[in-house]
């Protein structure tokens, strides 16, 4: 079952990717449409529920177990049948595919990474300017971050047309094969050289921590570098996608001079 647009739902417009039913889902599946995440009321794994969940552990999809009562409510009154999927607003792609379009484009790679971004806003926000940086891809980790949403994809403004998003299992594990890929890492953090003295030349893997949180210390502890903004006011952090943009325009600026020489 689709979600309704019919019925009075505030959130109707939020959750226009949300797949509602053990039938509408497990077409979805069938159909090899884009699935980001699967919810599924905790402890129910029988009949059709049981194809439903072994189908997204085979493609990697995030399942998550819940109590019926958070899917009553998600769901506005349809019957869910305890299963609510969310479709992916696009193809995620591979770390590959990004290092193939920098080789297409005759540049070094320049990937960002996002340690557990948790607002689809910021996320599409961070991921159209990207596109315009000049940047080949984004990548996020599985879990405790946002995805490709509905609401992703509003903000990126066709961005995820153009840019790679990879979703990983291991961010710090990612980051130690980018490494021995050539990339330096750039984290995005406190107490670094100031951001506009740093030489961003060569491969690029640049960090941006969650709203809250930061960069955690696991993925913190394999930075080549930790670059910081300025702060001169009374507020001491700024907006991650707004961190995110000026480091990006930084590095593309250096790029370009680099080219131009």
């Amino acid at each position: 079952m689709a979600f309704d647009k019919n019925k009075n739902n505030d959130n109707y417009k939020e959750n226009l990717d949300m797949i509602i039913g053990r039938n509408a889902v497990m077409e979805a599946l069938s159909s090899g449409r884009p699935i980001d995440s699967l919810l599924v009321s905790r402890g129910d794994k029988n009949g059709s529920i049981g194809r439903i969940i072994s189908a997204c552990r085979e493609r990697g999809i995030v399942i998550k177990e819940v109590d019926n009562k958070k899917l009553d409510t998600m769901s506005g009154g349809s019957s869910h049948q305890g299963v609510i999927c969310f479709a992916a607003a696009h193809e995620y792609s591979s770390i590959d595919d990004m290092f193939a379009l920098a080789e297409s484009r005759g540049e070094a790679p320049f990937i960002i990474i996002l340690d557990e971004l948790e607002d689809p806003r910021n996320l599409g926000a961070i991921v159209r300017t990207a596109e315009t940086a000049g940047a080949h891809g984004v990548i996020i980790p599985k879990r405790r971050s946002a995805s490709l949403s509905f609401s992703v994809a509003k903000t990126a403004a066709g961005a995820l047309e153009y840019v790679p998003v990879a979703k990983v299992a291991n961010l710090p594990g990612t980051i130690d094969d980018l490494k021995k890929r050539g990339l330096w890492i750039y984290g995005a953090d406190m107490d670094g050289t100031c951001w506009c003295q740093q030489d961003y030349n060569g491969p690029v893997g640049l960090v941006i921590g969650s709203e809250g949180n930061g960069i955690g210390r696991l993925v913190k502890e394999k930075c080549d570098f930790i670059v910081s903004l300025p702060m001169k006011g009374n507020i001491t952090s700024l907006n991650a996608s707004v961190a995110a943009g000026i480091l990006m325009y930084e590095i593309s600026r250096q790029r370009s001079d680099i080219k131009a020489k």
